[in-house]
């Protein structure tokens, strides 16, 4: 069994369109390549209590949870309240980062700057010597703030913790429509129902019409899967091949 993930992309600009969302792609891609199942993302507002309710539920839904955004010195961010609030406990400085904030800013810090110090009560703090400002990690609760570049560099520091056994993948493109062809993926999966199956349409491209995707984490399984499909699809169907 793949361990299991769930991404909660946290912001009113990303709900409202102001902002497009770009890290779930990308931690999807990172993750999947780590061998790790994304089985959910969920967009929601900047409101406390519905971040509360949303971190707590998929803690217990997924073996590791990514939150994005709502991280920072203003009025909208809450996620580290949200959080602690979903757990029933408090919102802290912790004394590291707290540390670092006095050490960099002097005289010039204020209750705005020490927000950035926040995190809920027994958190702990990942990529410490590594990175300037540490990856808050409480429980299996990942909390990273919505800046895209920043949480690539954090992201990239900490991932080799979430690597598990991989994905292998085998990639066809096929000249046949789906009409054509989805019987026969149909019977594919019936005699391999632990395949991870996918059927993608393709309509700008005029070498191939579908790109068909087969993926287990047991290479013998995917290979057998693979050859039954050679052999069942139309005669001339295959565009090309990919995979590992």
């Amino acid at each position: 069994m793949s361990r299991t993930a769930g991404i909660i992309i946290i912001g009113n600009e990303v709900l409202s369109g102001k902002t497009q969302d770009t890290n779930s792609h990308f931690l999807c891609q990172e993750l999947r390549a780590l061998g790790v199942e994304v089985q959910r993302i969920s967009v929601i507002p900047d409101e406390i209590e519905l971040i509360g309710n949303e971190a707590a539920s998929f803690a217990r839904q997924f073996d590791f949870v990514f939150t994005t955004g709502g991280v920072g010195p203003t009025h909208d961010d809450v996620t580290m309240a949200g959080i602690a609030r979903g757990f029933g406990i408090r919102v802290i400085h912790h004394p590291e980062l707290e540390r670092r904030l006095r050490e960099r800013h002097g005289n010039n810090i204020n209750e705005a700057r020490l927000r950035m110090a926040e995190v809920p009560e027994g958190a702990e703090l990942l990529g410490e010597g590594t990175l300037y400002a540490p990856v808050a990690k409480l429980r299996n609760i990942y909390i990273f703030p919505g800046i895209p570049k920043i949480l690539h560099e954090r992201f990239q520091v900490i991932k080799e913790g979430f690597r598990d056994a991989p994905f292998y993948l085998k990639v066809v493109y096929v000249k046949e429509g789906e009409g054509v062809i989805a019987s026969i993926l149909n019977n594919l999966l019936a005699g391999f129902p632990e395949l991870l199956l996918g059927s993608y349409p393709v309509l700008d491209n005029s070498d191939y019409k579908v790109k068909v995707t087969l993926e287990s984490k047991d290479m013998r399984y995917l290979e057998q899967a693979f050859q039954k499909l050679l052999t069942t699809l139309p005669e001339g169907a295959i565009h090309r091949i990919e995979g590992n």
